[in-house]
């Protein structure tokens, strides 16, 4: 008999966060967190989402053995400042099992009705800045430190029990040496001196910090009209700047400033983590900080995390000026593969963007919802 259980005490919550290291225990695509980092994103005390949020933690049990887990949450400024009504659930790990993925799902929708809300859609985290999506192509290839991973029964489970897809996003791949400098290198040239442009590189996280605070309010002006974005707060800032910069080579950081000195453009970009989190398996002492450090000098792939451009310069050759940067940033690290977070289906702006570099589609993933 599966029985469902509210996490209560920290020795619950270490059972909710590591639960998918036994279920994905076989996985070579996995690629298993910090257990450290996840504690601390659910801690209070550590996480200013929850400031503007609430959250509740279930594990299902099958007997004694954890089976499932998913978090429900309501971000209050979704909710009550832009009156979307929506109870979201992020999480969402199960065995192939219905039962357990309907009794774990009827929590987030009980918690939903109680507070008046109208739908709920998942899986998704706290904010735009969190993991989104369950994984429906590209199982075979491995996951990474930004993102769900999952077995493929998932998607089933969420169409059996009457949700239907939401957003769609998709996450694309180009070897680095797609980046012919001959797309970019000449209108860079022309648009820096038609718009007064200037770029900015960075040698040390120390540099980048002063800006940081300028990089997420552009963050949230670029994207503040897609119809799945939340802002970023002050308090979430502090937290984000402390959580990731020391993750990120400050030369893969890159800004561009117009003639007045401002904020116009940022894109940030990671090496990959994947393989050195899967030696870590979870933890930094003794040797998982090692792992991290070397793929931090070596990794020759690296995934763009973030792009952002004022609303005032899209579709004006400004990322030709970012990609100029990086090509030759790319050159000197002897980069190989390049790899993009997931994207919105609907985000026209950022296929054109991409489109001279040939990506390939290799992954999908979904996000869905279901009327309470």
């Amino acid at each position: 008999m599966i029985t469902i259980k509210e996490v209560s005490s920290k020795e619950d919550l270490r059972k909710f966060v590591t639960f998918p290291f036994s279920l994905y225990k076989d996985s070579p695509y996995w690629v298993p967190p910090i257990i450290k980092d996840e504690l601390d994103t659910f801690n209070k005390d550590k996480n200013p989402i929850f400031k503007d949020a609430e959250a509740w933690y279930f594990l299902a049990y099958d007997g004694d053995k954890i089976v499932g887990r998913i978090a429900a949450i309501i971000n209050n400024l979704e909710v009550n400042h832009q009156k979307v009504k929506k109870m979201r659930f992020g999480w969402f790990d199960f065995i192939d099992n219905t039962e357990v993925s309907k009794l774990l799902l009827d929590k987030v929708a009980e918690i939903g009705s109680r507070n008046g809300l109208e739908y709920m859609e998942g899986p998704v985290g706290f904010s735009n800045l969190d993991k989104v999506g369950v994984l429906v192509e590209g199982f075979d290839h491995i996951g990474s430190m930004i993102t769900w991973y999952n077995y493929p029964y998932y998607e089933s489970h969420y169409k059996n029990l009457g949700f239907v897809k939401e957003k769609e996003y998709m996450e694309n791949k180009f070897p680095a040496s797609n980046a012919d400098p001959a797309l970019f290198t000449k209108l860079n040239d022309l648009v820096k001196k038609r718009y007064g442009l200037t770029e900015m590189n960075f040698s040390t996280s120390k540099e980048v910090m002063p800006y940081a605070d300028e990089m997420f309010d552009l963050f949230n002006e670029t994207y503040s009209k897609l119809s799945s974005f939340v802002p970023i707060t002050e308090k979430q800032k502090a937290y984000f700047k402390k959580k990731y910069i020391s993750f990120i080579n400050p030369e893969y950081i890159k800004f561009i400033r117009d003639k007045n000195e401002k904020l116009i453009a940022f894109a940030i970009v990671m090496p990959s983590y994947s393989k050195a989190l899967q030696k870590a398996n979870g933890k930094l002492l003794p040797f998982g900080i090692f792992h991290l450090l070397r793929a931090k000098k070596n990794s020759k792939d690296v995934t763009f995390y973030l792009i952002g451009i004022h609303p005032d310069y899209q579709n004006k050759g400004v990322t030709a000026v970012i990609f100029n940067e990086y090509y030759k940033t790319f050159k000197e690290k002897g980069i190989e593969m390049c790899y993009r977070t997931p994207e919105l289906e609907e985000n026209i702006a950022i296929k054109q963007m991409w489109k001279h570099f040939d990506p390939v589609i290799y992954k999908r993933r979904r996000t869905f919802r279901k009327s309470l």
